[in-house]
Order: C-alpha cells, then sequence, then structure tokens
C-alpha cells in the first residue's frame, strides 16, 4: 500500500527527539498495538506532544507501516468543538490509530467522535492523553505481556463475582454490586479490535449495577482537572456516592471542590457512576499526578458519566467521563481478598 506523506509526515520524522522515548515507542509500536508492514495507520498528536509522537512514527518507519500524521493545531484552533474532518477521513482508510496529545477543556466531544469511527471501523487503537515523557520512560516500558497475565487472572474473577468491595487506610470504603448484564472489559496494553485501550494499558473495567460509599480521592482526578491540580496527596477530594449518583464532594482544594462539581453536573448522568473499574499495572510503583497513567496503578478507581455503554452494554449515556483514583487499596473479590496495601495477592 502506497500512502502519500503530508506536510504533517514531513514534520515528524524530521523532528529531532530524545533516544529515551524509544523503547517505549517501541513497546506501543511492537507489542501494544502489533502494527504489521504494510497496515496503515493514523497518528493525531499536537504541538506540545510532537516529539513523542515522532518517536513512534519512527517506530512504525522501521516496521514499514505507511502512516498519516496530523498535528491538531495545523487543522483547527484548540479547544476543539470537533474533530477536523481530514482526520475524520483519514480514520475511514486505517487498520491502526494513535491519538497523543494533551487535554484541554471542553474536548471530550471531539474524542468521542474519534472513538464512535474507532469502534465502528473496529481499528487498533492506542489513546495516550496527556502522555508525557515521564510515562514514556516509566508506564510504557512495563512488560505488558507480564501485565496481561495479571490482568487475565483479575477479569476472570470479578466475571464470576456479584460484589467488589475497596477500602484504605485514608477513608476509602466503597462497596460495587455488579450487573450481570453489563460486560467486564479487559484492557492490559496487549491492543485488539475489539477494544481500544489507553497506553500505558493495564486495568480492567466494567459500569456497575450500583456503587455506594466514600472514595477517597488522594491520587488524581481525570481529563483537563488533572493537569491542573495533579497530585492530590497533600489535598484529597473526597467524595460520597449513593445509589450510584455522586451526592457529596468536599476537599481543603476549594478550586478542585468546585471544578469537580461542575464537571460531575454538565448533563443528566454526568453525577453517575459508568465505570468501575481495577488498576493492574503491577510495573507501577506509585500515582504521579498523570491520570493516562495512574489509573493503571493497581488498585481501584471510578469513573463518573460516560459508561462506554459499546463495550460494557450499558444503555445510558453522558457526555463527560471522569476518573477518580486513589492509593493503596485492599480489595476483596466477593469474600476473597485480591489486594491489601496496594499489592496484589495473585501471582502473575
Amino acid at each position: 500500500m502506497s500512502v502519500p506523506v503530508s506536510e504533517t509526515n514531513r514534520k515528524l520524522n524530521t523532528i529531532p527527539f530524545d533516544p529515551e522515548l524509544t523503547p517505549g515507542a517501541r513497546n506501543a509500536i511492537k507489542v501494544c498495538l502489533r502494527v504489521q508492514p504494510g497496515e496503515k495507520v493514523t497518528v493525531i498528536t499536537d504541538e506540545a506532544t510532537k516529539e513523542i509522537a515522532a518517536s513512534m512514527v519512527r517506530e512504525l518507519e522501521v516496521v514499514g507501516a505507511p502512516y498519516h500524521a496530523w498535528v491538531l493545531e495545523d487543522l483547527a484552533p484548540r479547544p476543539l468543538g470537533d474533530l477536523p474532518r481530514e482526520i475524520m477521513d483519514d480514520l475511514e482508510t486505517s487498520q491502526v490509530s494513535i491519538f497523543a496529545v494533551q487535554a484541554q477543556a471542553n474536548e471530550l466531544r471531539s474524542r468521542m467522535q474519534m472513538t464512535d469511527v474507532v469502534n465502528r471501523r473496529k481499528i487498533r487503537h492506542a489513546h495516550m492523553v496527556n502522555v508525557n515523557r515521564q510515562i514514556m520512560l516509566e508506564g510504557m516500558r512495563a512488560d505488558f505481556l507480564k501485565v496481561d497475565r495479571i490482568s487475565v487472572k483479575v477479569v476472570e474473577l470479578v466475571r464470576r463475582a456479584k460484589q467488589v468491595r475497596a477500602k484504605t487506610a485514608a477513608g476509602t470504603d466503597l462497596v460495587a454490586d455488579l450487573n450481570p448484564n453489563y460486560r467486564w472489559v479487559k484492557t492490559s496494553g496487549i491492543i485488539s479490535p475489539d477494544k481500544w485501550g489507553n497506553l500505558p494499558g493495564g486495568e480492567v473495567f466494567t459500569t456497575p449495577g450500583e456503587v455506594n460509599g466514600t472514595f477517597v480521592i488522594d491520587g488524581v482526578v481525570g481529563d483537563w482537572l488533572c493537569a491542573k491540580f495533579g497530585s492530590l496527596r497533600e489535598h484529597p477530594l473526597t467524595i460520597r456516592v449513593k445509589g450510584n449518583r455522586l451526592v457529596e464532594a468536599h476537599s481543603a482544594n476549594h478550586d478542585l471542590e468546585s471544578d469537580f462539581w461542575i464537571y460531575t453536573h454538565t448533563d443528566e448522568n454526568s453525577d453517575r457512576v459508568g465505570e468501575f473499574a481495577i488498576g493492574t499495572n503491577i510495573e507501577l510503583k506509585d500515582v504521579i499526578g498523570q491520570i493516562l497513567q495512574d489509573e493503571k496503578y493497581p488498585g481501584v478507581h471510578i469513573a463518573f458519566g460516560n459508561p462506554y455503554g459499546a463495550h460494557t452494554g450499558a444503555e445510558w449515556f453522558s457526555s463527560t467521563h471522569i476518573d477518580v483514583v486513589g492509593r493503596k487499596f485492599d480489595i476483596w473479590v466477593d469474600s476473597e481478598q485480591i489486594m491489601r496495601d496496594g499489592k496484589f495477592l495473585l501471582e502473575a
């Protein structure tokens, strides 16, 4: 297959990049996405992330895969209202796609437009929102085959379960009653046509039947709030969930409290727990203040808003989706404890 090299391609394949990015980039292309010679790839990046994208473009050229690369600011002003038509059209002819950008406020709609195409066409898609150098040098260097092995063990347990309970010394005490009609999804970093995945990978998730309890968020919150507030170790956000809805949120950081409350009240389902997940990237040592990597840190995280119903089977929708992450969990699947103080009691 011969694909014309665009002006954007010429920019990316001539950009110098730190060779320390190469192991993570090679992991993404060869292990996680398993790109084959001749497969067409769509690479989407932005000005802030183009050095990382350049490292992955180099690996695509090594493999011999044709690609189109797009820098968002070349096509439309940020924040994006909609995904540019050029990218939408390019995705229609690709087998693989990579989205490596920094999130901006109110761009979730454009990302959903992209993943709608990805889902419909079953593109092997690497979603790398807010990827940075630290993530490339840490999470993206993980042994994803090992992460996949622990993920398989976890997902086999939870698929048979009726309830998951999570507690932390910081004060989290959360119970998720599971809906047998909703599927558990494994995104371990090994990306298939059946489910696009965040990179670095390492989680299993579902839409819960109902979540109740308290969650002390001493890790991070997601979407654009993550870049604004970073790690919440010093000033956690404590939330209470009742009947699967957010009913309280309190923090000594009043800007965080306010921004989170506004975000989770954007539409009628923005305050509804759409995702209940267990992080399985056992090679991560701590939360770093970056949601893309931190939601894979071993423990429980939940998200309010969009339940990714195309994958879980949930039939409701929200225009928003925000993850919340804590630290050092104890987890029980029904009566079996599978994690103590953030460490799995299962062998990979």
